[in-house]
């Protein structure tokens, strides 16, 4: 027995009859009476959820241990103002904000303004704006409000998101709202684990799919069969045997270890917002999960998302819509019956949070059933299929997968072997305009790139050549995609032609248009990097300590492509400055901070830094984050 597998045996299995739908009166256990203390800001209720609103221009937030028990098992937390969620920041636009944190924790804590434009040394990321804050010592945030919406607030220290210390921001715009509503609610999604997430943490790199029950069963293989015939179904069996992957990672944790939280309350406590049959009623949702994507509807009403991480969009009309941990949308809804069910299913399947909309407490409306879960398709895979047609790369031949071997027409030999034919891979060190060793690849002196400074937005497009990195080809990468694919209009993997309408990128658009209409100077591309069985995320190969700061010209307006290798969706997230995702032809789409990037998708954004400083830029899924893909971003 190697040594790697003795430490799996080690591991205690996780329960597949643990009580994901928690207790009804499960959360915090010790009341807010602490937050008497904190008369600067005033407060009010909020619906039925424990959660105060503080507003005003001052504010004191005391960070804390606090006792909790959200499954039957009493649990120490980390919560600002003994609440959980933290206190509900309503801000006006214009004003300065002055916000005292006070530390009483055994450790080092932040506080970061997620999608909040501010100085860096106001941003709150340890080791990069400022140096954290440390076990009984206050630090003092002060900062101008220059933008409205809906936001939120987390630590960036440790593991602390993950154990509570989250919450959100309601800005009002200085010139009154332009989005009429009778009634507001916030709707803050999360996820909580019983476990300690350093204890989640080395289970998962030990064995990557250690939380994930979703696995291909017998009953799976005479379904294919079935349908498709025994070969295929040995033959789909056989490629992902042979490429080491599961076409069911969709994601790393699961109800296997989480409870699904709507503003702080697990499933079988129902969190209700009332209503009055007729009204136009705001509901701000926020992702402040630390490592799920949920899937949202309300059956029986329509959704009319109005704005998008804090910013107005166009409105559009769905029935559902994904979102992951960082991102924001405000939707529209107008209830005419008794009750309503909010429900958000995970992107896995395996559980969900939910809550009700009601005209009184003590309602609920039927809860539904998860949907089906689904595999990875060759898509989510490898990228645009259409593009092999004529194209001389084997029978699949669209996917490197390095070190992995047997898998028929695709490339799995060593760093050494040669590249696809028309494909820039390896052999990239001498490029006029490229870095490597860390560097991001800057392509502003390539040809197709020449000329652009100066022109208007949307008369050029992002370049659709794809370049590795040579710090791709190493043992924390386990894929490279050649083909990707472009297209926003995906919604993803489970929603895809489930009979209702899902929201996509493609339908969103930012009321106004871009705030810059430069076209693009220089581009940057970088590659979104893992291996799923070392458990290691990067970017271009690299995890954060082996990589070197990507560097921005203050003022510049430039165009930064990622470009997805993994099979796993990550929701980016750039610090200090808005993200201007745009359409492959280089048409404005829409104003981001966080975007979500789909498996074997390339997708691309325009920036113009406009705050000199050091900035964070990762992957919002916690784990990710921490095991890598995070880089620092300097504008000077």
């Amino acid at each position: 027995m190697s040594k790697h597998q003795a430490s799996l045996l080690a591991l205690p299995l996780p329960s597949r009859r643990r009580f994901v739908h928690g207790l009804a009166a499960g959360g915090v256990m010790l009341g807010l009476a602490q937050l008497g203390r904190h008369a600067r800001a005033a407060e009010t209720p909020a619906a039925r959820t424990g959660t105060p609103v503080l507003r005003g221009t001052e504010f004191s937030l005391e960070v804390a241990e606090l006792p909790v028990n959200f499954t039957g098992s009493p649990r120490m937390a980390t919560a600002i103002n003994g609440s959980i969620p933290a206190p509900t920041l309503r801000w006006r636009e214009g004003d300065e904000v002055t916000i005292r944190v006070t530390n009483r924790l055994r450790e080092a804590t932040s506080i970061h303004w997620h999608g909040i434009i501010l100085p860096y040394q106001m941003d709150g990321v340890p080791g990069i704006s400022f140096a954290g804050i440390a076990p009984g010592e206050t630090f003092t945030y002060r900062f101008k409000v220059e933008q409205s919406g809906t936001f939120w607030y987390h630590s960036h220290s440790g593991m602390q998101e993950q154990t509570g210390m989250y919450g959100a921001i309601v800005i009002d715009p200085r010139d009154g709202e332009t989005i009429r509503a009778d009634r507001d609610h916030v709707v803050q999604l999360s996820d909580w684990t019983d476990e300690d997430p350093m204890r989640v943490y080395s289970k998962l790199k030990a064995q990557g799919d250690y939380y994930n029950f979703n696995q291909p069963t017998v009953l799976d293989f005479f379904r294919d069969a079935s349908s498709a015939g025994v070969k295929a179904a040995l033959d789909k069996r056989r490629m992902w045997n042979q490429m080491r992957m599961s076409p069911a990672d969709l994601g790393d944790l699961s109800a296997a270890t989480l409870t699904y939280l709507m503003n702080g309350t697990t499933p079988a406590g129902n969190w209700t917002g009332l209503f009055r049959p007729g009204e136009r009623v705001r509901l701000r949702f926020i992702n402040g999960a630390a490592n799920t994507f949920y899937d949202v509807r309300i059956p029986g009403l329509k959704l009319v998302v109005v704005a998008a991480d804090g910013v107005n969009v166009e409105p559009v009309t769905v029935d559902e819509f994904r979102f992951g941990p960082g991102e924001t949308y405000d939707v529209l809804v107008q209830p005419k019956d008794d009750a309503y069910t909010v429900f958000a299913q995970s992107m896995e399947r395996s559980g969900y949070a939910r809550g009700t909309l009601a005209v009184r407490t003590g309602l609920a409306a039927p809860v539904p059933a998860t949907d089906p879960r689904e595999w990875l398709t060759m898509t989510d895979m490898m990228g645009d299929m259409g593009a092999m047609a004529g194209m001389d790369h084997g029978s699949v031949g669209k996917m490197d997968h390095g070190g992995m071997a047997g898998m028929s027409g695709m490339n799995h030999g060593a760093q050494g072997k040669a590249p696809m034919a028309g494909m820039d891979h390896g052999s990239m060190g001498a490029m006029p305009g490229m870095q490597h060793g860390g560097m991001a690849m800057d392509h502003s002196q390539h040809g197709g790139m020449a000329g652009m400074a100066g022109m208007a937005a949307g008369t050029a497009a992002p370049s659709t050549k794809v370049r590795h990195a040579r710090s791709e080809y190493g043992a924390s990468t386990d894929a490279r995609v050649d083909t990707p694919r472009t297209n926003l209009d995906d919604p993803g993997i489970g929603l895809r032609n489930n009979g209702r309408r899902v929201l996509t990128l493609a339908d969103l658009g930012t009321v106004g248009g871009p705030m810059d209409a430069r076209g693009a100077e220089r581009e940057i591309e970088l590659h979104l990097t893992g291996n799923m069985e070392r458990y290691t995320w990067s970017f271009d190969g690299l995890e954060f300590g082996q990589s070197t700061p990507v560097a921005l010209r203050y003022g510049e307006r430039v165009r930064i492509i990622l470009h997805n290798d993994t099979m796993m969706t990550h929701p980016m997230h750039l610090h200090g400055m808005w993200s201007e995702l745009e359409q492959p032809d280089g048409r404005f789409q829409v104003r981001r901070h966080t975007i979500p990037v789909q498996p074997a998708q390339r997708i691309s954004f325009l920036t113009t830094p406009d705050t000199v400083g050091r900035w964070a830029w990762h992957c919002h899924l916690a784990f990710h984050m921490d095991a890598g893909m995070f880089r620092e971003v300097v504008v000077a």
